[in-house]
């Protein structure tokens, strides 16, 4: 399989010779191997797990995100992702990045929850008259 992992602003991962993926879906883990038939699958925060040849066993801690398997092409677009080989490693890294937003982050969200709520409001009133 092939493997594309895109952030928002590049690709942080392009991956040939997958021989299998391990992802996290809010319904439990999943795997895909090359024969299975197409998909999507709305991602959870969590470990997503590939191997190759190549490379074996890789771990990646992934933000919430989309994954797509068209024929032998695998797509997965989250908003952040970390590599590591160790899992401990990796825990670390992602308490120390992923699960501390800092101030400014929580208020920017704050302030786009409440225009998104204003923006339906108005559309729902617009869609009335």
């Amino acid at each position: 399989m092939n493997l594309k992992i895109l952030l928002p602003f590049q690709i942080f991962a392009d991956k040939t010779g997958v021989t299998r993926i391990v992802a996290e879906t809010r319904e439990g883990s999943f795997g895909l191997l090359p024969q299975r038939q197409d998909c999507v699958a709305a991602l959870a925060p969590g470990i997503l797990v590939y191997e190759s040849e190549a490379e074996g066993e890789v771990f990646l801690a992934v933000d919430e995100g989309v994954l797509v398997k068209t024929g032998p092409d695998v797509l997965v677009s989250v908003r952040r992702a970390m590599t590591g080989k160790d899992l401990g490693q990796l825990r670390a890294s992602v308490e120390q990045e992923f699960l501390s937003l800092d101030d400014d982050e929580r208020s920017a969200r704050s302030v786009m929850a409440k225009l998104e709520t204003g923006f339906l409001r108005r559309f729902a009133q617009f869609k009335h008259e």
